[in-house]
């Protein structure tokens, strides 16, 4: 049970309503909203209740990122689930759907269970665990997808792993199916580019790295949605990098798969060019691509073809990424600048404000099937508070995260989360 709630005077954006108004967020004891709207500012405050004036600032649904990377267990020194769930509560993320890339591997019902009690114990936000799809990420053998459901996994994924066995997939996705379980692959071909370490094109030529091209990626995820089509399973693609995916994604909708696709933050506001003089912070898996690429995703997420936002982030210590380009480990940190970093498109006027939360917030819950996503009475009270505004700087020194490798140092940023509830408790206040 938590203390009664009461914010007043705030912006209330709430895309699973189609709500954009000035009016009152009121939380029960229960952690859950009693009533959000214009309306509401004629209900009154809940006895004892803590009343908040939040005039100048935008209240949203707590924000929703579906590909979290944890060090737990195995390796805690790059992230705990602890430590990413503060980290997530900084950058206004208030659920958030862990990979199962761990040592060992979520690949059975104790290690979901695991994974659920700590966070349970220690996270200060919710955390899904997402559930291998083979054993050991191996893509030999299935895992129990329908005890893992039923444990608590919220998704089936190969990781950061290709499943290069299309009648293995097939398998999979026919099964998930029968759970109505959500498929979620990277798509990432084992053997085309596969010494790549950046974009394929003039710029790697010119720094002498070998490169990665849009084939590797638009190969195995047309693949995907066939066999999506072809099974009627829910198929997610995890990352795309290209518009030319984002467009593979639409065709087979319109053949009738049930197909959702994400982006990273990063391949929305950075490009190839930004890797300078071989800055290991900016090696990315997919590689960071093109101008006119990023430009492209940027337009097809604001035209609601991209269904998503996701952070990926991918804690790395200095042993795995302060290394020569070729030879630094795929990954960056993104829980805590996600939202900032989306709000440039919002202030460049690329992509309407409305449109990013939904991205990032109502639609992976709807994917997903989470408990979470909207500011509609009876919901949980998982609410962020961001001022559009706020300018800050991003510093070593103030990232929450264990690890500290993020494409967006020193970078400077207009809007950010100044407070997270989750259940109407606050756990994070600038």
């Amino acid at each position: 049970m938590s203390k009664p709630l009461v914010l007043n005077n705030v912006r209330i954006l709430d895309p699973s309503r189609s709500l954009d108004e000035t009016g009152t967020i009121v939380v029960g004891e229960d952690g859950r909203i009693l009533a959000a709207g214009r309306d509401a500012q004629n209900q009154g405050a809940p006895d004892g209740a803590t009343i908040r004036d939040c005039r100048g600032l935008v209240a949203v649904p707590g924000l929703v990122d579906a590909r979290v990377y944890v060090g737990e267990p195995g390796a805690e020194h790059r992230e705990t689930i602890e430590s990413a769930s503060l980290a997530a509560a900084a950058g206004g993320v208030t659920s958030f759907i862990m990979m199962p890339d761990t040592n060992p591997v979520l690949d059975d019902i104790a290690l979901i269970e695991y994974v659920r009690n700590k966070a349970r114990d220690k996270a200060v936000v919710n955390v899904y665990p997402a559930a291998a799809l083979t054993r050991g990420l191996e893509g030999t053998e299935m895992t129990e997808i329908g005890m893992l459901a039923a444990a608590g996994a919220v998704a089936f994924t190969n990781g950061r792993h290709c499943l290069a066995d299309t009648q293995m997939l097939r398998r999979a996705m026919t099964y998930a199916r029968e759970f109505g379980a959500v498929v979620s692959l990277e798509a990432r071909d084992p053997y085309l580019g596969v010494n790549g370490v950046m974009n394929e094109g003039l710029f790697a030529s010119w720094l002498g790295l070998s490169g990665a091209p849009r084939e590797a990626e638009l190969i195995p995820l047309e693949r995907d949605l066939r066999i999506a089509g072809l099974t009627g399973a829910d198929y997610h693609a995890a990352k795309i990098s290209v518009p030319e995916s984002a467009e593979a994604v639409r065709l087979a909708r319109s053949r009738g798969a049930k197909a959702t696709c994400a982006v990273s933050i990063n391949h929305l506001s950075l490009n190839e060019n930004d890797i300078g003089e071989y800055r290991s912070f900016f090696k990315l898996s997919p590689p960071l691509r093109t101008e006119d690429d990023r430009q492209a995703m940027v337009d097809a997420l604001a035209a609601g073809t991209i269904d998503i936002i996701v952070s990926s982030h991918d804690p790395q210590d200095v042993d795995t990424k302060r290394l020569p380009f070729a030879d630094a480990a795929d990954g960056a940190i993104g829980l805590e600048t996600m939202l900032a970093a989306a709000l440039r498109l919002h202030h460049a006027d690329r992509v309407p404000l409305m449109r990013l939360i939904h991205a990032m917030s109502t639609r992976p819950a709807q994917i997903f099937g989470l408990d979470a996503g909207t500011l509609a009475p009876g919901a949980n009270a998982d609410i962020t508070l961001i001022d559009l505004d706020e300018p800050w700087l991003v510093s070593e020194d103030t990232i929450v995260s264990r690890s500290k490798n993020t494409p967006f140092e020193d970078a400077r940023f207009s809007g950010r989360a100044v407070s997270t509830y989750v259940s109407g408790r606050l756990v994070h206040n600038l």
